[in-house]
């Protein structure tokens, strides 16, 4: 696997990873992280990746063919229901894998890539949402991948609260 700096040329692999991410967690009952519609069918979230492809650092994990497996987008300034901190940092804004090589450490890698570029930035903070929803399972891969739990939140979303949760890794 090779991770390499990506860009807007990228924002259709994404959000292809997305959708397949969407219905690996459909057809296991887990709709409650994205719901079940696949993310290219929501034109706010398409033009959010597209938005994130051009303004933030993003991170492309390739397989030996050369096709995108894992994106990981990080930006300096976190999302407006984060609570802001008085340091410089690092946000994982958003973090996707292709789950048909579930338990390949390809999220792994892109989170060690993360840790990094914060090393080489001096900064000294990583931070990360994700849905806490459920049995909490994804904050538990967060956890196994170094990160404390700081703060729960919730977002308002049409079909009730959306539980998240946001971690960290002090360097």
């Amino acid at each position: 696997m090779k991770i390499r700096t990506g860009g807007p040329e990228d924002a259709a692999a994404i959000i292809d990873l997305l959708d397949s991410a969407i219905a690996w967690l459909a057809a296991r009952g887990r709709t409650g992280q994205w719901g079940d519609r696949p993310w290219s069918a929501r034109p706010a979230a398409v033009q959010r990746i597209h938005d994130y492809a051009r303004d933030h650092l993003v991170r492309i994990a390739e397989d030996a063919e050369g096709r995108t497996v894992g994106a990981c987008v990080l930006a300096e300034v976190p999302p407006g229901y984060a609570t802001p901190v008085t340091e410089p940092e690092l946000y994982v804004r958003n973090l996707v894998t292709d789950r048909a090589r579930s338990g390949s450490g390809i999220g792994a890698a892109l989170i060690a890539d993360a840790l990094a570029e914060a090393r080489r930035r001096g900064v000294r903070l990583l931070r990360v949402d994700c849905y806490a929803g459920d049995d909490r399972r994804l904050v538990g891969q967060y956890r196994a991948l170094g990160f404390t739990e700081t703060e729960a939140f919730e977002v308002e979303q049409p079909a009730g609260p959306w539980p998240g949760q946001i971690l960290e890794i002090r360097l």
